[in-house]
Order: C-alpha cells, then structure tokens, then sequence
C-alpha cells in the first residue's frame, strides 16, 4: 500500500489562503496577470554579463514573490528577439505582440499588467486591487490636461465627431477604462502599465503592431512602441474615451537619476517616506548603474517591510557592530 506524504499545517495553510486570493468571488486575484519581460537568453543588442543576470534574478524573484503572495498570474516572457521580417529584426517591438498573446493564454484574466525588468515592487503588501482597482475613477484621471508633458490639444473639438470623442472625460464612467497608464517628464510610460481585456483592446494592440505603421515610422520612433502610441492617442479619436492615466509614483517611480535634469520632481520621483508602490530604473543602462540602483532599492524595500522580530534582532545585531567598531561593507553581489 503506498504511503502519501503528508502536509503540514502550515503548508495547507497556505495554499488555502492562495486558493482564497485567487478565487474570483472573494480575493480577486485570478483576475491580475503579471507580464514580466525578461531577455534571459540573450539579446542581438549585446551580451549579458554578470550584472545583467544579477539583475534579472532579482527582478524575476521580486515578481514571483509578489505574484505568489497576492494569487496573480505571473507571465515571465522571454524577450530575446524573434524576427518578424526577412530584412531586419523588430527587437523591442514585441511587447505589443506579447501583450496579445498573454490574452489568449489567459482567458478569464481582466487586467494585465506590463513591467519592464528594471523594476521593482518596493511595497509587496500592496494588493493590485486596494491600491488601484477597488476605486479605479478616484485613482486615474481622464483627462491629459491633469499632467500634459507633451502639450498633446484635449479634447478633440472636430463637428463629426460623437459627444464623448469630444469630451475630455470620454463618458467618465470606470468600467469604459480599457488602458491605464502613467506619465514622465517626456510623455508616455510604458515600463509599468495596465489593459484591460475587452474588443477596444484587441484592435487597440492590432492597430500598434501593423507592420504598414511599422514599416513607415519605426526610423522616427526613437522610443518604438511608446511613441507610437503616443502617436495613435494624438491622431485616432477613438483611442481616448478609453485611455486612463495614473500618478506615476502610484505605479512607475523614477529614482533621481531619471527624469532628473531639474533636479527632485515630487509627480515622478521616489519617495521613502510615503512608501511608493513600484520603482522603475528607467534608462539606468544610459550613464547610470542598473545593478547599483536595483541592489539599494531591493535592500531598501528589504528594510522597509522587516517584521517587529525582524527590526529587533537588525537593531541587535547593528548595536553589537557598533560596539565592536564594525562597518557593514555588503560584498559586490553580481560577481
């Protein structure tokens, strides 16, 4: 007779508080997939070193983390390049292409939402749900007016348009959000945002990834498919009635070095002491340490969310070095 391993209490535990997160009528948490781009085998663009791969595990294991903790889908998506077309490779084009087909792997899914890997959830107790669904109208804003970096003309004025192409709020209602997205000093973010499942949203992603907009503007995007959709926003009436912005610090913020040509912006910056959501190390492979800023924050966040147990027995162990003379000199992680 074959003797099942048992379970202990604490395992079943466990997975019954998954089981309550992810059930659609009491933790929601089914409803949440997490898109994660991740190159782990390599781009065209250049090989990975060590700190590359230091920074990807600790992006990688941040989300699952997370994912694990709340009862959401992960989708880890391998983004080395594929080739789209005989003469040249469409490398950092494929999250448009991904996006799809996450909504085809993951039918009961509502939300999806896209993080670069440069990003870190700094406040893992957060739940996507109180922190932004629970009072979606109170939590984003329709109308680019609010924050417009780009001093995009809203609303539409033209006579053949309908009444709500041409209001500033669409019809104003939250179940008409079908995308959410945060803005920087520059426009559009798309390291951190969300869709949502809907009709508007598959010829939303049909639309940014046609090959004949591809193919006729790809030299002029320098930010790829961000700034085509910013260009789709400015031309396309129908894409705003259904577009929402968020605070960037409510899902997307910067560290200083980001968007810092004016020095602290209080709308983009990070900020400790009122324990933002989600940090994004934008542009940090431009001049800037990735691995440096991604190991501070994840330390940071580490410290932030320490038990009662956990705080006493640092504040122990950093008093016994200082009566010792110690210097806590954390070892280069990467190598």
């Amino acid at each position: 007779m074959e003797v099942m391993p048992s379970r202990s209490p604490l395992t079943e535990r466990t997975a019954m508080h998954r089981m309550y997160r992810r059930s659609a009528m009491l933790g929601g948490g089914s409803k949440f997939v997490i898109i994660l781009a991740a190159n782990q085998g390599g781009g065209v663009m250049e090989w990975k070193g060590p700190r590359e791969w230091a920074i990807e595990r600790d992006s990688v294991k941040n989300k699952k983390k997370y994912a694990k903790k709340w009862g959401y889908d992960l989708e880890i998506v391998d983004m080395s390049t594929k080739k789209r077309y005989a003469h040249e490779w469409r490398e950092s084009w494929e999250k448009v292409d991904t996006i799809r087909n996450c909504l085809r792997k993951y039918p009961k899914a509502e939300w999806f939402w896209w993080l670069d890997l440069n990003t870190f959830i700094m406040e893992p107790s957060y739940s996507l749900q109180r922190h932004i669904f629970d009072d979606l109208a109170r939590n984003t804003y329709r109308d680019i007016n609010v924050y417009n970096p780009l001093n995009i003309s809203h609303p539409l004025t033209d006579d053949h348009l309908d009444p709500e192409s041409r209001s500033a709020v669409g019809d104003g209602k939250p179940e008409s959000i079908n995308l959410i997205v945060p803005q920087d000093c520059g426009g559009f973010n798309l390291g951190s945002f969300f869709v949502r499942r809907s009709a508007w949203t598959d010829r939303l992603l049909d639309i940014w990834w046609d090959p004949v907009g591809y193919e006729q503007k790809h030299m002029e995007w320098e930010h790829k498919e961000q700034d085509a959709f910013e260009h789709l926003y400015i031309h396309q009436p129908w894409i705003r009635p259904h577009t929402a912005f968020i605070e960037q610090r409510k899902i997307n913020s910067f560290p200083l070095g980001a968007c810092g040509d004016n020095g602290e912006d209080p709308k983009i910056h990070y900020r400790e002491s009122e324990r933002d959501f989600v940090v994004n190390m934008a542009g940090c492979e431009w001049g800037r340490d990735c691995w440096g800023e991604m190991y501070n924050f994840r330390e940071l966040s580490n410290k932030l969310n320490r038990t009662p147990w956990e705080k006493f027995k640092d504040g122990l162990s950093e008093r016994i070095k200082s009566l010792r003379g110690q210097d806590k000199k954390p070892e280069e992680e990467s190598k």
